[in-house]
Parts: structure tokens; C-alpha cells; sequence
């Protein structure tokens, strides 16, 4: 059977890569200034500790980025399936309700018996209301404003 055609569900695109690349164009810079600082200089100096940080900070960045790029790519495919399900859930039960007399291909899903009925068995006496502590019982001789106190 063909796919019908879609819309494409959300994914992130533009704004996240934008973000994931930054971090690595600013990562790549601060390698590279560390680079050249050690090719330079024999000794540790301030710039060589601030070019370090910088390389260490954003490749971090970069990475804690991209993965959550990818997070939301794959939580954006499972919402589509999601979607795409309830909707065929939905149509199939559409259909199984017009064709309730026919047999076809659409199997009605399953309720239990017990709770269908159990609505139908239940007595007056066997409820029981928010403000009563025991579950089904009764508190002979007290009212509701004695038992709010």
C-alpha cells in the first residue's frame, strides 16, 4: 500500500545546527590558538590557560549541544509515530462503528465484562462519598459536619 503523503513532522533544524556549529567553529579557533601558543612559547602562560579553557569549554559545549539536537530529532520522529497511530486508532474505530453489522477487517477492541457491568450490580448503600474515612462504610449517628471537625 502507498504512503500517503504526509506533512513532515517537526524537527529541529536551522536554530539547533546553528547553535551545534557556533560551538564548533568556537572550538576549532580556541584549538588552534592553543596550537599556535605552545608552538610558540616554551613556558605555560596565562594565554596558553585561557586558550585551554576556552578549547576544553566550548568542544563540551559543541558536544552537549549536539546531543541534544539529536534527542529532539529522535523525540520529534517518536511524536509523529505517536500521532500517526492515534489517528489510525481513531479512523480504524471510525470505521469499525459503521461497519458494525458487516464483518470486515477492523477487529473492535476488547472490553473486560466485569467492568462494564459493574455499574449496573452496584446497590445504593455499596457508594461511598469523599467525607466517609472507611470504604463502604457507614457512619451511623454522626452527620457530615461532626466528621469535618
Amino acid at each position: 500500500m502507498a504512503e500517503t503523503s504526509r506533512p513532515q513532522p517537526y524537527q529541529p533544524g536551522a536554530v539547533s545546527l546553528f547553535f551545534v556549529a557556533k560551538a564548533g567553529v568556537f572550538a576549532a579557533t580556541f584549538w588552534i590558538w592553543l596550537l599556535i601558543l605552545v608552538l610558540r612559547t616554551d613556558s605555560a602562560t596565562g594565554l596558553q590557560v585561557l586558550a585551554a579553557t576556552g578549547a576544553i569549554t566550548t568542544t563540551l559545549l559543541g558536544v552537549v549541544l549536539g546531543a541534544r539536537m539529536a534527542l529532539q530529532h529522535n523525540a520529534a520522529i517518536r511524536h509523529a509515530e505517536v500521532k500517526k497511530l492515534l489517528v489510525d486508532i481513531s479512523w480504524n474505530a471510525f470505521t469499525a462503528a459503521g461497519n458494525a453489522d458487516s464483518t470486515g477487517k477492523v477487529v473492535p477492541f476488547p472490553t473486560p465484562q466485569g467492568d462494564a457491568d459493574w455499574a449496573g450490580q452496584r446497590s445504593g448503600g455499596d457508594r461511598v462519598t469523599v467525607l466517609d474515612g472507611g470504604a463502604g462504610e457507614r457512619n451511623s449517628g454522626r452527620d457530615r459536619g461532626e466528621r469535618r471537625r
